[in-house]
């Protein structure tokens, strides 16, 4: 089950919180990634930042980097921030930072920056089925 909210545009994950009522941490960041040769989606609380060096370490990747604008738009569609974190309608795996999970529901866009879905964390794990890990740090 989720719900869909619609709201002014938001453009970072501290004004989705806000308007969405949410904490932070249930913000599920979806960020699409280069690692070696590979695109992939990483999924992280919304408070925490991609892991890089410790990311490259654990997957054996001697290079990362973030996907740019134009390789966000030509794989998805989509504006970055605006992307949902299923890898898999895109065609890429996903790598979901297990502490994410703290929260029973969490948030995200759903392909645009004035539309907000709340589910279920246990029901998004059921959908996506992601590879799980810790690849989120502080910021």
């Amino acid at each position: 089950m989720f719900e869909v909210l619609r709201h002014e545009p938001v453009y970072t994950s501290q004004a989705a919180a806000a308007i969405r009522g949410a904490p932070l941490a249930s913000g599920a960041k979806a960020l699409i990634c280069k690692g070696d040769d590979e695109f992939v989606m990483f999924v992280i609380p919304a408070d925490l930042k991609l892991a890089s060096k410790a990311v490259r370490q654990s997957l054996g990747w001697r290079k990362l980097r973030f996907a740019d604008q134009d390789e966000v738009l030509r794989m998805t569609g989509l504006a970055p921030g605006s992307i949902p974190p299923f890898g898999s309608l895109f065609g890429l795996p996903t790598l979901c930072d297990r502490r994410l999970g703290r929260n029973e529901k969490i948030n995200f866009n759903a392909g645009d920056h004035r539309i907000s879905v709340s589910m279920l964390y246990e029901d998004y794990i059921k959908a996506e089925s992601p590879d799980m890990g810790e690849f989120g740090q502080q910021e």
